[in-house]
């Protein structure tokens, strides 16, 4: 089989994936004015939509089959690195850019003492993209937006489309560091990821197992003392 083959078949819609959907394709023609432009820049353009446009929130984020297909998030554009990498990943399918979505485990700046609490940790699991651009794989994070970066003191994580984008600056100098890799998915493997998030974070869950936690706000916790240490990615 070759490359184009293998990349061909990455452009197709999944369950959760789902860009046909009139959801994922207003937010795709929000973004670009041309489809049928350059690959690279209109996949750039996705990644900040993807990353400024969509609320980064941890808690009260579902995590049902529906919730964390591309068209709710479209919706809702509200919802942590599971559901922004599946949208990403589910817009630049729709231009004909191949996508894989990668999970870890990942250790990173970008939380408060509260929600450390609930993660069990410092260490995360974690969700991105993987697109095929110019004949080669690049990675990419359009999670943390630009507004959440600043109240946290990082700088948001920038995409060219030539380079991963992968480790996140921080005010100390200090990057995401990544632990694990749990390999690429043609789609997202729900009941993998569901397992992943009840084995490391069973805290961070609600009581239906569908969820994350209520009753908190990344944003309003972000002038907590301590906020600023090592901690989990999401």
């Amino acid at each position: 089989m070759t490359i184009t083959d293998v990349t061909s078949s990455l452009t197709a819609p999944t369950e959760f994936l789902d860009y046909e959907s009139d959801a994922v394709q207003t937010f795709i023609d929000d973004v670009i004015d041309d489809r049928s432009a350059d690959r690279r820049e209109n996949a750039v353009k996705l990644y900040y939509a993807v990353r400024d446009t969509v609320h980064y929130e941890v808690y009260g984020a579902d995590l049902s089959r529906e919730g964390l297909k591309a068209s709710r998030t479209a919706t809702a554009k509200s919802g942590f690195c599971l559901h922004k990498s599946a949208l990403f990943a589910a817009a630049v399918r729709a231009l004909g850019i191949p996508s894989k979505l990668v999970y870890g485990d990942v250790r990173n700046h970008l939380a408060s003492p509260r929600l450390i609490e609930h993660i069990g940790g410092d260490v995360f699991f974690h969700g991105l993209t993987q697109i095929h651009l110019d004949g080669r794989w690049v990675k990419a994070t359009p999670v943390f937006n630009k507004v959440l970066c600043k109240l946290y003191g990082m700088q948001a994580l920038e995409f060219d489309g030539r380079t991963d984008s992968l480790y996140h600056p921080h005010g100390s100098g200090a990057p995401m560091e990544f632990l694990k890799d749990h390999g690429a998915f043609d789609d997202l493997p729900y009941e993998f990821v569901m397992a992943s998030m009840r084995t490391a974070h069973p805290r961070f869950l609600d009581g239906a197992g569908t969820g994350t936690v209520s009753g908190g706000s990344l944003a309003l916790e972000a002038d907590v003392p301590a906020a600023s240490s090592p901690t989990p990615n999401s």
